[in-house]
């Protein structure tokens, strides 16, 4: 079976240093590099990853190594606009809505996310998943790491 492909936007990162998060953060990259998920990483995470402290930097340059690097292309930020215009989430969450728009313009099945505000919230998922569908695009599951991570548990 293939890997699923995920998009992980940068608090999954900062997660693996956060006492709330790393549970679930330090899991995913776990499978990420045994190749349970085929990572996929846009520009915003590259910029943002940039400032963050020195063990999320070196983190990132790890699992990077495992990861497909997309671009910001045109449809990423016709889409992006799209959400916005929808009042999916407000301008000042534009970068937000440019994560779930390269997630669901490069194929990936899933967007984890820590960022319960404007990303992964009961409200907000079926609003990007309409604005995809009205486009005739597929819907992006998304999700919290801690919803996708196996937890190796017999069912």
């Amino acid at each position: 079976m293939p890997p699923i492909r995920v998009y992980a936007d940068t608090s999954v990162y900062g997660g693996a240093f956060d006492v709330e998060f790393e549970k679930f953060s330090r899991p995913f990259f776990e499978q990420v590099r045994a190749g349970r998920f085929r990572l996929v990483i846009g520009p915003p995470v590259r910029a943002e990853v940039q400032s963050a402290p020195p063990s999320v930097r070196a983190l990132y340059s790890e699992v990077s190594l495992h990861a497909e690097f997309v671009d910001i292309t045109a449809d990423a930020l016709d889409l992006r606009d799209a959400y916005l215009a929808a009042d999916v989430v407000g301008a000042g969450s534009a970068v937000d809505a440019l994560h779930v728009a390269l997630a669901t313009v490069s194929a990936c099945t899933v967007i984890v996310s820590w960022n319960f505000k404007h990303i992964v919230h009961r409200d907000k998922a079926p609003r990007y998943n309409a604005v995809n569908a009205l486009r005739g695009l597929s819907s992006i599951g998304i999700y919290s790491p801690a919803e996708i991570v196996d937890y190796g548990e017999a069912v």
